[in-house]
């Protein structure tokens, strides 16, 4: 209705001052914004019907009024057209975020809310909103050799950052299946990405798995340290015992990673996140406090604590992130280690 008001307007200055007929072109080309083609062609007929009845009340000569009615229509067949393309785009867009959508559901697959003993909750925000997915990446996938998780971060951005970790995802959902070590994962994953990345790229993760009750392993390459939530509440970071390259790297570095051993009893929270978490910067310049979070909002169901904390993130960067941001949490509620078998269709993903 906006369209139709601004010409109002118009018309009605005009019965009082004249000579502002010119201002009804500004009724098409506002409702080039707001509404469809028809809309468009609607408002420039009723504004150039009511420039002609007003021109002849007031006597205005007939070139005069040609050229004033010769502008609307003008505007209004231009606005149309430029309805026309914005409505088209706004289709392609939504075509591609559909697509979009169903590429992060195929590539960050849904986690339960429970596996087995064990809580779970994520967060994932990329970057480039209309895309929906970036370079980080994260899953959870239960075994016969207890849940196993990933939580990494692909150097680089856009397409070539979402193939790379589409490709660390593919590996570990089939290698953490597979292989009964740990170890032996995230081996499956540096040969796979050594052989189809670049010499400059790398991916830092961190593996971590629950192989027996009140247990918890973890393989740091490169990664942030995740951070370990006592049943007391008390939060500290879990610092690889020595460093490791990230994954790509290994055979440039010649180091290879080492396995954590954790205890993990009932009521221990494990946090597990991305540098677009811990790099988000307010408007004076300073990090967001992972930690303090962390310590502020935990409580005993993880989809509110990480709810809490992605809330106060946005807070702190005004609305909007920088980075691709990913956080899982994963609490153990109860004592029995036991987790169900995957189905076969499970195991295939």
């Amino acid at each position: 209705m906006l369209p139709v008001l601004v010409v109002g307007v118009v018309v009605l200055v005009d019965l009082v001052g004249g000579a502002w007929l010119p201002l009804l072109a500004a009724g098409p080309a506002l409702a080039a914004a707001t509404n469809g083609p028809r809309g468009v062609l609607g408002i420039g007929l009723l504004a150039a019907a009511l420039g002609a009845t007003l021109g002849h009340e007031h006597g205005v000569p007939a070139g005069e009024l040609a050229a004033v009615l010769s502008a609307v229509l003008a505007v209004t067949a231009a606005s149309a057209l430029a309805s026309a393309l914005r409505g088209r785009r706004e289709r392609v867009l939504a075509a591609v975020r559909s697509v979009a959508e169903a590429a992060q559901h195929a590539l960050l697959q849904p986690v339960p809310e429970t596996v087995g003993p064990f809580q779970v909750a994520v967060r994932y925000s990329a970057a480039a909103a209309e895309a929906r997915i970036g370079g980080d990446l994260y899953a959870l996938v239960p075994t016969p050799h207890g849940v196993r998780l990933i939580v990494g971060d692909v150097r680089g951005k856009g397409l070539p950052a979402v193939e790379t970790a589409a490709l660390v995802l593919g590996v570990f959902r089939e290698a953490a299946y597979d292989e009964p070590d740990l170890l032996a994962v995230v081996g499956r994953i540096e040969r796979s990405l050594s052989r189809n990345l670049g010499p400059d790229d790398f991916v830092t993760a961190v593996v971590a798995g629950c192989p027996r009750s009140g247990h918890l392993e973890i393989v740091n390459c490169g990664h942030a340290p995740p951070l370990l939530i006592s049943a007391s509440g008390d939060v500290g970071p879990v610092e690889p015992t020595q460093p490791a390259p990230p994954l790509g790297l290994r055979a440039l570095s010649g180091q290879t990673p080492r396995l954590q051993h954790l205890s993990f009893s009932v009521g221990d929270q494990l946090l597990l996140y991305t540098d677009g978490v811990t790099e988000a910067r307010d408007h004076a310049r300073e990090f967001y406090p992972l930690t303090e979070g962390v310590a502020r909002h935990t409580c005993d169901d993880p989809a509110r604590t990480l709810t809490a904390l992605h809330d106060e993130l946005l807070a702190h960067v005004g609305g909007r992130l920088h980075d691709d941001a990913a956080l899982l949490l994963l609490r153990k509620q109860t004592a029995d280690g036991r987790l169900p078998q995957p189905t076969p269709a499970q195991a295939a993903l």
